[in-house]
């Protein structure tokens, strides 16, 4: 039995993947080259400092800069998100969140945020939903990034429930893979073949339900 739903929040919740991605491509652009759409994907999931260090190699620049330089890069990245994310409201949830969201509370089932951003809380009070989780797991919480399990295995600690009964809403590979080393199964929300090893796959919330999800992967 599902007792216990763990979402991650860029491009699942809310679409604020697209404002990390404009951030890195315009760090990039400053920096003399161009980081694509492709490119961008293998930042989802992944902590601030680690999303630098793939943006560096992709203009082969990942040797070119101390680590104090490193540490201010990401300040900068931050600052530019932030910018972008200070614009948000809530009409900027994803189609179905909140009706997935209220379903799953009328079930008694518990709900997490498990995010690798440290400004999860931010973007949850922009779109008013810091209400909607029992928990919130955010990056300054956890020491490691994902494909770590620590963010999801912290969620189920914080509910005082076993990885068993857990299952983890992502979009990105790398959520995916935490995902299964915590022992939970997982929903890919999204296209593409990096989901592919989702327990279940869906392209959106939309008309998504507690019972849906149950008769599918339980």
């Amino acid at each position: 039995m599902i007792t216990c739903c763990i979402f991650d929040l860029d491009g699942v919740l809310v679409d604020t993947a697209r404002f990390h991605y404009r951030a890195w491509a315009d760090m990039a652009h400053e920096l003399g080259f161009e980081f694509t759409p492709e490119q961008g994907e293998a930042t989802k999931g992944v902590s601030r400092m680690a999303s630098l260090d793939i943006v560096l190699r992709a203009g082969g620049m990942e040797n070119r800069f101390t680590q104090e330089e490193k540490e201010r890069l990401a300040t900068e990245k931050n600052a530019r998100y932030l910018a972008y994310v200070a614009t948000m409201t809530p009409d900027d949830v994803l189609p179905g969140v909140r009706d997935f969201l209220a379903d799953l509370k009328r079930h008694g089932v518990k709900t997490a945020l498990g995010s690798a951003s440290k400004n999860a809380g931010t973007i949850l009070d922009r779109c008013a939903l810091r209400d909607a989780f029992d928990a919130i797991v955010d990056g300054t919480l956890i020491s490691r990034a994902k494909p770590d399990p620590e963010v999801f295995l912290k969620g189920a600690e914080l509910l005082s429930t076993s990885p068993k009964v857990c299952v983890v809403f992502e979009d990105a590979a790398a959520g995916i893979e935490a995902a299964t080393r915590a022992g939970m199964r997982s929903v890919g929300v999204g296209d593409g073949q990096s989901l592919a090893r989702a327990t279940m796959n869906i392209t959106t919330f939309e008309n998504f339900t507690y019972e849906t999800l149950c008769k599918t992967i339980d």
